[in-house]
């Protein structure tokens, strides 16, 4: 079983939320802001959710403040912001670290599994995005200028 089933960061609510049950399902991860740049980019992830859940796609947004301060709010505002503002019905994780001493475990796996730009490790900014597939393996790392349209083929291509 791979490593990624065995993480379980919070929900929104706090709750545990095992990836145990992604299992068998083709997941998407983005560490998300509100006040960034490439937050329109809310609007394309929203419609490859609403496009693919029902064949199999599960995408997760994880809120970071570590860029630019662009993730100041609290839990419920995020939640306010996404909802009000971009119609997101994907679920949007608690607030978390994706670099650093206090990064989260699942940060911590998706980064060892794939380096981004010139082999860094690190998370750059924003919206990057980690494609798993349905065995739980990261097939893929995209910088934050990937608008989710463009990997459309690719989520579809895991969904077969």
């Amino acid at each position: 079983m791979s490593k990624f089933y065995s993480l379980t960061p919070k929900d929104k609510a706090g709750n545990p939320f095992p990836f145990k049950d992604l299992e068998g399902k083709v997941v998407l991860i983005v560490n998300t802001a509100s006040k960034c740049g490439f937050t329109p980019q809310y609007d394309g992830l929203e419609e490859l959710y609403k496009k693919y859940k029902d064949q199999g796609l599960v995408i997760l947004g994880f809120p970071c403040n570590q860029f630019g301060n662009q993730e100041p709010g609290t839990q419920d505002e995020i939640q306010e912001f996404c909802k009000l503002n971009y119609g997101v019905t994907f679920p949007i994780m608690q607030k978390i670290d994706v670099n650093g001493g206090k990064e989260d475990p699942v940060y911590a796996f998706l980064k060892s599994q794939k380096s981004g730009a010139l082999g860094l490790t690190r998370i750059k900014w924003n919206f990057e995005k980690f494609l798993i597939d349905k065995n739980g393996k990261v097939v893929q790392r995209y910088s934050s200028l990937t608008k989710p349209a463009s990997i459309e083929s690719e989520i579809v291509e895991l969904l077969k």
